[in-house]
C-alpha cells in the first residue's frame, strides 16, 4: 500500500501544517483529486493525489505540523469490499483489474478500475461538519438537515472561518458556496460558534496567552531577522506634494483603458519606481557572497507588501519594468486580491528584486522599513492626506502630502545613489509629467 508523503511544494519548504482534509477513510479517489489542504510558510496549498485508490488511513491530524518527507496519507488498489457479498461478479471484477503502473508523479489510474461508493468510515478523521453522511436515495437534497450538508466553501474562506472561530455549517448560505462574505457578516453578527476540535487559546493562570510560532509568522520572524543583521541597512525619507499624483489617478479612474481595474496612487508609485531604476539600477541588485559579486538584475520582480489574516506576505510582479500603466494596475489588482483570499503561490513570492510597503492605508505618516532578504531596497509610503503646504509664492495652501522612506543595502547602494533613486520617484509623483524625462 503506497502512503503519500508530504512534498515540497515550493522551493526549500521544511514543513507544513494540515488545514484540512479532503477525504475520509474509505474514500475512492483519482489522480489529481484534491486530498488536504496545506499551510506553509508563505500560503494555502491543495494537494493531490498522485494515487488513484481507496484511502486506507490519515497518518496525521488537521492543525499538525509536519516535516517534508512525513507520510501522511494512505491509499491502496481499490477493492471490491463495497460490493454486496453475494455479488457474483465481484470476484472476477477484482481478479480482471490490471496493477497500475508507476509513473513520474505516481501511479497513473488504470481505466478497468470499477467505480464505487464511498465507504462510510466509523471513526472518521474529519469534522462532520466537513465530510456528511450521504442521504438516502428517497430523500430530497431541500430536505437535508443543515448540520449533515457538505459545506462547500474554498480553502481561504475555511481558513478564515477557522480563524474568527465560525462554524461554516452554521453559516447562512445564498448559493452552493459559502463566501467570504457571508462568514465575515456571520462573524459580525456575534452568533457563538460550537466546539471544534481545535480549541481556541485561552489564558493561563497568570492571564498570558501563548500562541504558536508557524505559518507566515515564523517565515517573517527569520527573514526579518536575518535581513537585519546581515544587510547594514541606511534609511532615507522625504516629504513631497503628490496633489498631481492624486488628480491623474482621478483622471485614471475615468479613462477607458483602465475600465474595471483598480486604480489607486500604488500604480503611478510602482511606475516612478520602475522609471527611477532605469537611472539607479543598484537599487534592483543583489549581494552574492559566495561568489563575491553584485549582482545587477536583467529585470524588476516588484514587490508588494500585503497584510492578510494569515500576515504579511509579498508577492510580486515579474518583469514590472515592461509593464505599461493598465497593466500594471491589472497585475496589483490580481496580486491583492489572491492576497488577502490566501491563494498566493509559493513561486509567486520568490524572486523579488525590490519592494514597495504602503503603510499609508493604516494612516501611519512613515516607518523605517526592513529589507526583504536578498533585496538592494525597499520604498515605505505613508499615508496621503491632506496638509498646509508653503506655495512657491510663500502662501499657504492645503495640498494632498505624503512621506517617502526608502531602506537600501549599504553594501549595494551609497549614499548618494540611494538618494538620486529617492529624488527621482519623489520627483514623478510630484509632477507626473516629469516621467517623460526618464
Amino acid at each position: 500500500m503506497p502512503h503519500y508523503k508530504l512534498p515540497d511544494v515550493g522551493e526549500g519548504l521544511t514543513e507544513a501544517e494540515i488545514v484540512q482534509w479532503k477525504v475520509a477513510i474509505g474514500d475512492v479517489v483519482k489522480v489529481n483529486d484534491v486530498l488536504v489542504d496545506i499551510e506553509t510558510a508563505k500560503s494555502v496549498v491543495e494537494l493531490p493525489s498522485p494515487f488513484a485508490g481507496e484511502v486506507t488511513e490519515l497518518l496525521v491530524g488537521e492543525g499538525d505540523t509536519v516535516t517534508v518527507g512525513t507520510p501522511i496519507v494512505g491509499i491502496g488498489t481499490a477493492t471490491s469490499s463495497t460490493e454486496p457479498e453475494d455479488s457474483p461478479d465481484a470476484g472476477a471484477e477484482q481478479k480482471k483489474a490490471p496493477e497500475r503502473q508507476a509513473m513520474l508523479v505516481g501511479y497513473g489510474p488504470s481505466s478497468e478500475v470499477p467505480t464505487r461508493r464511498r465507504r462510510r468510515s466509523s471513526t472518521p478523521a474529519v469534522p462532520a461538519a466537513d465530510v456528511a453522511p450521504e442521504p438516502a436515495p428517497e430523500a430530497p437534497l431541500a430536505a437535508e438537515p443543515q448540520q449533515d450538508r457538505k459545506v462547500l466553501a474554498r480553502p481561504p474562506v475555511r481558513m478564515l472561518a477557522k480563524n474568527l472561530g465560525v462554524d461554516l455549517a452554521a453559516v447562512p448560505c445564498a448559493g452552493e458556496i459559502v463566501t467570504r462574505a457571508e462568514v465575515e457578516a456571520f462573524a459580525r453578527e456575534g452568533v457563538p460558534a460550537p466546539q471544534t476540535s481545535v480549541p481556541a487559546a485561552v489564558p493561563d493562570a497568570s492571564g498570558d496567552v501563548r500562541v504558536p510560532i508557524k505559518g507566515v509568522r515564523k517565515m517573517t520572524a527569520q527573514a526579518m531577522v536575518a535581513s537585519a543583521f546581515t544587510a547594514p541597512h541606511v534609511t532615507e525619507w522625504v516629504t513631497i506634494d503628490v496633489s498631481e499624483t492624486v488628480r491623474l489617478v482621478e483622471r485614471l479612474r475615468a479613462d477607458r483603458a483602465f475600465a474595471d481595474l483598480k486604480v489607486s496612487p500604488t500604480v503611478v508609485i510602482a511606475k516612478a519606481v520602475c522609471l527611477a531604476m532605469r537611472r539607479t539600477p543598484e537599487l534592483n541588485s543583489a549581494w552574492d557572497e559566495a561568489a563575491q559579486e553584485i549582482v545587477l538584475k536583467g529585470s524588476i520582480n516588484l514587490g508588494i507588501a500585503a497584510a492578510t489574516a494569515r500576515g504579511l506576505v509579498v508577492p510580486n510582479i515579474r518583469s514590472a519594468e515592461s509593464l505599461s500603466m493598465p497593466q500594471l494596475a491589472a497585475a496589483l489588482t490580481d496580486l491583492t486580491d489572491t492576497a488577502r483570499a490566501g491563494r498566493t503561490q509559493p513561486e509567486q513570492m520568490s524572486g523579488g528584486t525590490f519592494t514597495i510597503t504602503n503603510v499609508g492605508v493604516f494612516g501611519v505618516d512613515g516607518g523605517t522599513p526592513i529589507l526583504n532578504p536578498g533585496e538592494a531596497g525597499i520604498l515605505c509610503v505613508g499615508a496621503i492626506s491632506r496638509r498646509p503646504w508653503v506655495a512657491e509664492d510663500d502662501t499657504i495652501v492645503p495640498r494632498w502630502v505624503t512621506t517617502l522612506a526608502l531602506s537600501f543595502d549599504h553594501r549595494l547602494v551609497d549614499g548618494q545613489q540611494g538618494s538620486a533613486f529617492l529624488a527621482d520617484v519623489a520627483r514623478i509623483l510630484s509632477d507626473p509629467a516629469a516621467a517623460l524625462s526618464f
